[in-house]
């Protein structure tokens, strides 16, 4: 089969603003493998999760060493592919691009999307969150009105872990309420409380009726997420802390759910082990994602049946996604009925 990789730069609507960074724009990689005259597409996105970059350059370089590696290998043995990637200790990114474009490549031979290969029903899929980056109250408002103005979304998720302190995400927090009443809202620090702060947090948050907290704490400080989670009343889910199947085992006792990304975990084999994995320790999943385009997005919704909470926003902030697949309705990210992601290129001017 024939790798081939193309560089695209993605442009947000609203810079986002986390507690480790802000971001405007990234440069992603394009994935597209060609076999049997078809078309497989897949997407790599930069990220950090806490701890060290993975870096445009970084994925590029090495989607091009690893493309004369695969060459040998056919679509269908995507087993094996990911036993070669994973031995080479390739990065995750590079392995969920693959990934991606070789389940893309399978459904289009088929001719069915993922879903209906799965046998997922759509109609299941939860409303998907927007996010709310980290802001001064008055700015948290207008971006919210914005958001409202442009989609429609029923539920927010707010990112806390403010460098000023909690007085700061709190005010933040309240301003973002009152400005969307009847909106349900979600909280993620980013790992930028001290256990201190995320107890005090949690009982706070749990008396406005926030659903959870996502990762209050930093990654590395997962020693103390089974002290926190018996001081304070609200589910806690992981992102930074969870990367793959593998790290689930050890958390499961401090937890109450998982937070996976396609760019974390290496694509959607393992995404779907990691769901697995969960369920078996009676965990909730949330799906979510980096500064990825409509291509990973519907990636990601075409498995979101099987989620407690979507996060699968990235795209709906990008002025020139070059990328169109899965639909917002009603709040839902829905995949379409085309084959494979279901996802088509698009011009763009911007």
């Amino acid at each position: 089969m024939q790798i081939d990789v193309k560089l695209f730069t993605l442009k947000k609507r609203f810079p986002l603003k986390i507690s480790y960074g802000t971001t405007a724009q990234t440069t992603n990689v394009w994935v597209k493998i060609l076999h049997d005259g078809i078309e497989g597409w897949g997407e790599a996105s930069p990220f950090s999760a806490g701890g060290d970059a993975l870096t445009t350059e970084m994925i590029y370089s090495c989607l091009l060493e690893v493309a004369p590696t695969l060459a040998k290998f056919s679509p269908y043995e995507r087993h094996r592919i990911e036993k070669v990637l994973i031995e080479a200790n390739i990065i995750s990114p590079v392995r969920a691009a693959i990934d991606i474009a070789l389940h893309d490549w399978f459904g289009k031979s088929v001719g069915l999307p993922l879903w209906k290969i799965w046998g997922l029903d759509r109609s299941t899929i939860v409303s998907t969150s927007v996010t709310i980056g980290i802001n001064t109250p008055d700015g948290a408002r207008e971006r919210v009105r914005k958001w409202l103005e442009y989609a429609d979304v029923r539920v927010l998720k707010v990112k806390l872990g403010s460098s000023e302190g909690i007085e700061a995400d709190k005010q933040m927090l309240l301003a973002v309420r009152d400005e969307a009443p009847s909106k349900e809202i979600f909280v993620d620090a980013n790992g930028g409380w001290s256990l201190e702060d995320a107890v005090t947090m949690g009982k706070w948050l749990a008396d406005l009726n926030i659903k959870y907290i996502e990762q209050p704490l930093a990654k590395g400080k997962e020693a103390s997420l089974a002290q926190l989670k018996a001081k304070q009343p609200l589910p806690i889910f992981v992102d930074e802390s969870c990367f793959t199947s593998l790290d689930v085992p050890d958390l499961a006792n401090s937890i109450d759910g998982i937070n996976i990304k396609l760019m974390k975990s290496g694509g959607l084999t393992e995404a779907m082990r990691m769901v697995h994995v969960a369920r078996a320790y009676e965990l909730q999943v949330m799906f979510g994602c980096y500064s990825d385009s409509a291509l990973t997005n519907t990636a990601a919704a075409q498995f979101s049946p099987l989620a407690d909470y979507l996060d699968l926003d990235s795209h709906l902030n990008l002025i020139n996604d070059p990328f169109c697949g899965a639909v917002l309705q009603s709040g839902r990210l829905f995949p379409n009925d085309l084959p494979g992601l279901g996802v088509q290129y698009r011009a763009t001017s911007a």
